[in-house]
């Protein structure tokens, strides 16, 4: 396969991960579709950090929109040569890939520590908003999750959304993985496997 068509696969599957990252990030802030908890700032700290809309969002949409124009690109010459633009265009969309790491990483950070400090809610003891679970251990015990009151069935929407954002960032940094080491052979090895392409200046 070419190394351009492949960089521009993994474009494209960035571009929807990133996409499900940001809805995901904004359905946190509201859960059960009640906006009242974000006005009054009665949401876990985690979901304040902005890792899926940020991180998995926007960070990751800058190296898919770059994979996605290296198909079509026809920059040529480089360094005094011709005919190696394209190796080189594929060299820099390493520099993408690298931020795409960063931006998935931190999701996937933000992700499991919100998933392990679990969610920040009104329990029923003593009437008090605070963080009940201190560790992720409470992810198997599903007798405790009625502790929190309010928002209603707060544990599972974090839980679900949380796990979504950790399992999208998981993903998206696997890919930006691949199209570091694409991009290196790519720019190594020339845009395309084949001998038989030409490239017009």
């Amino acid at each position: 396969m070419c190394f351009g068509r492949r960089a521009r696969c993994i474009g494209y599957k960035l571009l929807i991960l990133a996409l499900l990252s940001i809805v995901a990030n904004i359905l946190l802030y509201f859960p059960n579709g009640e906006t009242r908890f974000a006005s009054e700032h009665h949401l876990s700290k985690y979901v304040e950090c902005l890792h899926g809309i940020v991180g998995g969002g926007f960070m990751v949409l800058i190296p898919a929109a770059v994979f996605i124009g290296l198909h079509n690109d026809d920059c040529c010459g480089c360094f005094g040569r011709g005919n190696c633009g394209k190796s080189c265009t594929m060299l820099s969309s390493v520099l993408a890939a690298f931020i795409g790491i960063l931006g998935s990483g931190y999701c996937i950070i933000i992700s499991a520590l919100g998933l392990s400090h679990g969610p920040y809610c009104l329990t029923h003891l003593g009437r008090k908003w605070v963080y009940p679970f201190t560790s992720g251990g409470y992810l198997f015990e599903y007798n405790k999750w009625s502790q929190c009151q309010e928002p209603y069935n707060i544990v599972q929407w974090n839980v679900t959304l949380f796990s979504i954002l950790l399992v999208l960032g998981g993903i998206e940094f696997i890919l930006c993985f691949i199209q570091v080491i694409n991009g290196i052979l790519g720019g190594l090895c020339g845009l395309c496997c084949s001998h038989e392409e030409t490239y017009a200046c």
